[in-house]
Parts: structure tokens; sequence; C-alpha cells
């Protein structure tokens, strides 16, 4: 049988794929913390962008653990590169909703970015993503694992998409 390039892509891209660790989280080890009436489970994966000039995407789900509580906006994210922090704008062309989330119900948001020289002047050398969910100061963080990130001027060539209902 012959393989079409479509299905190569299709699984190129599912191999990229790489989920958080074993314990449901890819946090900072706290599973479940409170956050704006939420207390929430976190997991990462990751569409990874190959090598520099790519375009990767990862995807963080929140699962609500406590009652039933409202999310609202966009995520606060930060990538972090030793003693460097640089914030993650907003993506401009999307809206964000309002979102009530019942117990076990599953919302997400996805950092999109651009892959770096490694070691590049232009590329910030992240180790770790840290965000906060809207109405909450609780961070989390996870290890970044996916390359540089192209930095345009002093920030990165990325964007944050707003929360959206995850799940059936």
């Amino acid at each position: 049988m012959r393989t079409t390039p479509l299905a190569v892509a299709a699984l190129a891209s599912a191999l990229l794929l790489t989920a958080c660790d074993s314990n449901g989280g890819g946090d900072d080890g706290d599973k479940n913390k409170t956050e704006a009436g939420c207390t929430v489970g976190v997991s990462v994966a990751a569409s990874a962008a190959p090598s520099a000039g790519d375009t990767g995407d990862v995807t963080v789900t929140v699962t609500n653990r406590g009652t039933s509580c409202t999310l609202n906006g966009f995520p606060g994210v930060d990538l972090v590169a030793g003693d460097a922090s640089k914030t993650v704008p907003a993506d401009k062309s999307a809206k964000p909703a309002k979102l009530t989330l019942s117990k076990d119900a599953t919302a997400s948001f996805t950092i999109t970015y651009t892959r770096g020289e490694a070691g590049g002047k232009q590329s910030l050398a992240v180790k770790t993503a840290k965000f906060t969910l809207p109405g909450s100061t609780t961070g989390h963080s996870f290890a970044w694992s996916y390359g540089d990130v192209a930095l345009k001027g002093d920030a990165p060539e990325a964007s944050v998409t707003p929360l959206t209902q995850a799940g059936d």
C-alpha cells in the first residue's frame, strides 16, 4: 500500500504530541490548586515546532476538581529562561468568552510559538512556562521541552488564546 503525503504528515504530527508527566499534571507538582473559585488539575500536550522558523502549539488543559466556577479571559503566560522572563501576548484575533465549569469539566488554551535558533541572539532558551488563570494569582508552571522560542525585538514570537471549553 502506498502512503499519501497527508497521511505521513498526520502521522508525524501525532508522533510529535507529547504528554505531561505521569502525575496527570505538568504543573509544579500540585495537581489541584484553587483558582478563581476553581480547584484545578493541569495537563499539557504539544505539537512541537521541529526546527528553527517552524511554528508549534502547546495546549494546556485545566480540569475543575471542585464546585462550579467561572473563568473569563486570557490566561497570563510567561516564558522563563534562567533569570529572563518574557510575557506571551494575547492572540489579538481571538475574543474571550465567559466559561462556567462544573465539577470535572475542562477548559484549555493554546500557546502558539515560533521556534528560534538554539543559542541564537534572537532566541529565548525557555526552560519553564508559567501561567495564571484569569481572576487568579495562583501560578502554575510546567517544564518547556519544545525548543528555544524566537524573539522579535524583546518579545517572544508567540501568542496565547483565550480559555475555551474543552472535551464533550
